[in-house]
């Protein structure tokens, strides 16, 4: 029984250790390490292509265009770049219409990867800030991302993704997954402060274009993969929560996990492709961030929720004892939270139940995708999931 007791508390203690205990020591060390002198120039403007890559968006892509040509910069510096290939709806005749924008269309669909390397290809500038069609920035977005740029160790800027809650009567899917982006754009801090955000999200991410790397047309988390291949090179990826990209919740639970599944295969095939990265050695700081925050997300702490229901129960069953029957109690309860937990109404008190149920959902997804990446059946191109539709106003 001494094994299965290893196994049920190291499970414990590594899930601890992913989700709290890392963050708590990089606070730590950040709280008592000397501050670095962040102070930013005004009037720094340096020549910014601003791309957005679109599939099949005709339904939002006008008004993503507007909130973009509102960016508060100065015109002559920035160009605008949609790229729509493979696009079969009005996506691409609508933004023709915009003289101000440039666009590429090709009919071919090749994925989300290949357009931004095709669009890389064609811009211009000194700085690349991409955003996904389906969201929108505050006006002082681009302005506050480049003036990180200053610091030459400086390689990418990662945006704050905001989930918008609907009403007063908080959405259930809103509301856990805006919970959750809450808790990522906290970690996404002190990972910054600490050394160097561990992977930007595709919203609003930014690198410096000579440090671009043309990534394989069959990536699925573009934006990760982009901004840990630069990270690699030595620079720093700076978070920066004042400029921020908005989007609405997906529009049914179903949709939600689709898009889960999809980020865990794309999270394990990351995890192959940059698994230099295991050699603490050579970037001894990205490589603590990116094993603490991202990698045991998707490796460790998902099986191991596995390993700690099962261990439990052979002790359970094998051994005379007070505490472990009480353990398996409180996971069982746990895991009835969860699947009762999308039948509870949205507007109930009780919160805990959502959070919980997208929790389970979360890790169940992972283990999903990691099977979809092994029988290699996740593919590249893009999977577009319905998110609920209002009118956004960020300004």
């Amino acid at each position: 029984m001494t094994f299965w007791k290893y196994i049920f508390f190291l499970g414990i203690f590594l899930i601890f250790y992913n989700y709290i205990g890392y963050a708590i020591i990089v606070l730590l060390i950040n709280r008592f390490r000397r501050k670095c002198n962040n102070k930013i120039a005004e009037n720094y403007y340096p020549s910014v292509s601003f791309i957005v890559a679109a599939y099949n968006e005709q339904e939002i892509i006008e008004e993503k265009i507007r909130n973009s040509l509102k960016q508060v910069y100065p015109p002559s510096k920035i160009e605008f770049i949609f790229i729509t290939d493979g696009s079969s709806d009005n996506t691409a005749a609508i933004i023709a219409s915009y003289p101000q924008v440039k666009l590429l269309h090709a009919a071919e669909r090749k994925g989300k990867s290949a357009a931004l390397n095709r669009a890389v290809l064609n811009a211009r500038n000194e700085i690349l800030i991409m955003s996904d069609a389906n969201t929108f920035l505050n006006a002082q977005a681009v302005e506050l991302i480049v003036s990180h740029y200053q610091n030459s160790s400086v390689g990418g800027v990662a945006g704050e993704k905001r989930i918008i809650e609907l009403s007063d009567e908080v959405d259930a899917i809103g509301a856990s997954e805006g919970f959750y982006w809450k808790y990522e754009s906290f970690l996404k801090r002190i990972d910054s402060e600490f050394y160097s955000v561990v992977g930007a999200a595709g919203e609003l991410f930014s690198v410096r274009r000579d440090l671009y790397e043309p990534i394989p047309e069959s990536t699925i988390l573009d934006d990760f993969v982009i901004s840990l291949k630069t990270a690699q090179k030595g620079y720093r990826i700076i978070y920066e929560p004042h400029a921020y990209a908005t989007e609405l919740p997906s529009m049914s639970l179903q949709d939600e996990k689709k898009r889960k599944i999809r980020i865990a295969a794309g999270g394990f095939q990351a995890i192959a492709m940059l698994s230099s990265l295991f050699k603490f050695w050579k970037h001894p700081r990205l490589s603590f961030l990116y094993f603490s925050h991202r990698v045991m997300r998707w490796l460790v702490s998902p099986f191991c929720l596995i390993a700690i229901l099962i261990s439990n129960l052979i002790i359970v069953l094998k051994e005379n004892s007070f505490y472990f029957p009480l353990y398996l109690s409180l996971q069982i309860a746990f895991y009835i939270i969860s699947f009762i937990s999308p039948y509870i109404s949205s507007d109930s008190r009780i919160k805990f139940f959502k959070f919980v149920g997208y929790f389970v959902l979360m890790n169940i997804s992972v283990i999903r995708g990691f099977f979809r990446f092994i029988f290699n059946k996740q593919a590249s191109t893009w999977e577009k999931v319905d998110r609920q539709t209002v009118r956004i106003n960020v300004d």
